[in-house]
């Protein structure tokens, strides 16, 4: 699976894949998730290091915001529904729009980036973060990069079950910390 991917980065295709079945699909899909998550877990672990090394103050982050202001099954919803749909329509989606044209690579790219990127929004913006924002955002980068894959593999409806399972994983011990009343920090 890392061999079609890293395969796929050296020269994005639009190429769907129709000889999987729906379960082989599914089961594509929780390996994506797997590599996604530890690819962002290792990412997450640099960036704390680096904030911790070179004694960074990243500001508040959006989930900080997020969970004082809103009851914690809104973060569950949006995370796992609207976030997936509204993303994957706006990053994934237009990719069909350049399926047999020279230019998908280039837009692949730029749809990636650009969802890597957006999420810059999830820290408090001043110069350090901006010019950190590589740094910063490479956990989504680094799914945006799988969400992408996937979308071009098996199609939309694909990517945005793998975002949702995705931003699942990683929201629910904060929806279950939430709940059961443990602090996080």
């Amino acid at each position: 699976m890392l061999e079609e991917i890293i395969q796929f980065l050296n020269k994005p295709l639009y190429k769907e894949e129709d000889s999987f079945t729906a379960g082989e699909k599914l089961k594509f899909i929780l390996k994506l998730a797997v590599l996604a998550i530890s690819a962002s877990v290792v990412l997450s672990i640099l960036i704390g290091l680096i904030e911790t090394l070179f004694n960074l103050d990243l500001g508040k982050h959006a989930m900080d915001d997020f969970l004082e202001n809103y009851p914690a099954i809104y973060l569950l919803l949006f995370a796992v529904i609207g976030a997936p749909v509204m993303e994957e329509l706006l990053f994934r989606g237009p990719m069909i729009w350049f399926k047999h044209s020279k230019l998908f690579p280039f837009i692949f790219y730029l749809l990636t980036l650009g969802f890597g990127f957006m999420h810059i929004t999830n820290y408090e913006l001043n110069l350090q973060n901006i010019i950190l924002s590589p740094i910063l955002v490479a956990p989504q980068l680094a799914a945006g990069i799988l969400l992408g894959f996937t979308r071009v593999k098996f199609g939309l409806i694909f990517s945005i079950l793998l975002h949702a399972l995705y931003n699942l994983i990683l929201a629910d011990p904060i929806f279950m910390f939430k709940i059961l009343d443990i602090p996080i920090e």
